[in-house]
């Protein structure tokens, strides 16, 4: 596709582990898992869902029903605080996972310790939708300060992919201004372009596609290639010079799966994300996958960038999270000073 920049970088695949047990599964009757998910995910589901509960079958003979919520990240995460049942959660960054643990101890501290990768069994990064043809000639973060550029992003506050945006363009006017005074500066710069805060990637995918608002859309990868599906004499798409490598995390949400006696079919949900079959996919619906094969076959379609990590930019998804997004943070600093 036109406009594309396919720079240089790796994602390294780890081995996939251990077959579960099903003995556990074999003495239950029909389950129902509910997996609380984040925005873009709905489609990648669906596949996912219908697999594992053949796979399941095959080899337990049990029954099982999995069913979806979707929303921002950081909203899903306090609705399991506040008492949404899920059995499993695949949110949008390890800070939303991790209140699961500080606010009532939903699951322990080591939870990203209990599968390949971190609990990450796929990536994706953050990339900049725009008009088909690119009419404002959008090529790089410094672009979306220009006067004549307006943007859409969620709000941080609500959204896992929001915060991955913020951070993105946070990290990139850092290495070009030199400091993070300047990055502050910059990144005020776009939030002051920006015309709609939704709460979540997917209401800002239909603002911007289907009521057409704004000139660029900070957009998880795997959503600009469904909006490219859906509208694409619309739409187009642009790989920034610099992006974050963004890790999607998995747990059980073990009070919930230990009460309702699910937690070996969750465990097992969990795993089979990481096997051959899943990994493919997960590559078919655009994520970024950590096998080698299935990387291998979808290389054309999600190139190697130039991608930095949360760690290695911002000390961990704790740190970043008290510096930018808690009350008084600099995102409310800069989003105030509107």
């Amino acid at each position: 596709m036109k406009n594309r920049r396919r720079l240089v970088t790796a994602l390294t695949a780890l081995p996939i582990f251990a077959s579960f047990s099903p003995k556990e599964a074999l003495a239950q009757s029909p389950v129902t898992l509910l997996n609380v998910s984040y925005d873009p995910t709905r489609e990648l589901y669906t596949e996912y869902n219908a697999a594992f509960i053949k796979h399941w079958k095959s080899k337990t003979g049990q029954d099982v029903s999995i069913k979806q919520s979707h929303g921002g990240s950081g909203r899903q995460a306090r609705s399991i605080i506040d008492g949404l049942e899920a059995d499993v959660a695949t949110l949008a960054l390890a800070g939303d996972i991790d209140a699961l643990h500080s606010n009532g101890g939903w699951i322990p501290k080591d939870w990203q310790r209990r599968l390949p990768s971190n609990s990450s069994p796929y990536t994706s990064t953050i990339v900049l939708v725009v008009r088909q043809g690119n009419p404002k000639k959008i090529r790089d973060w410094d672009d979306l300060i220009r006067p004549d550029v307006k943007v859409i992003t969620p709000n941080p506050k609500t959204s896992g992919g929001a915060r991955w945006n913020y951070l993105a363009a946070w990290e990139f006017a850092k290495r070009k201004y030199g400091s993070d005074a300047k990055a502050q500066e910059f990144v005020k710069k776009v939030y002051d372009n920006v015309v709609v805060l939704d709460t979540g990637a997917r209401g800002s995918s239909t603002s911007f596609a289907q009521r057409n608002q704004g000139d660029v859309f900070l957009s998880w990868e795997n959503e600009a290639y469904l909006l490219e599906k859906e509208f694409g004499n619309k739409v187009d798409f642009v790989y920034p010079s610099l992006s974050i490598l963004a890790e999607p995390p998995v747990t059980v949400v073990d009070r919930v799966a230990d009460r309702r006696g699910t937690r070996a079919v969750a465990q097992a949900y969990l795993e089979f994300l990481y096997t051959e079959e899943a990994q493919d996919i997960i590559g078919k619906h655009f994520y970024r996958p950590r096998s080698q094969k299935a990387q291998a076959k979808y290389a054309k379609q999600l190139p190697k960038l130039n991608l930095f990590t949360i760690d290695e930019a911002f000390g961990g998804w704790d740190r970043a999270t008290q510096v930018h997004f808690v009350d008084g943070g600099t995102f409310d600093q800069i989003y105030a000073k509107k």
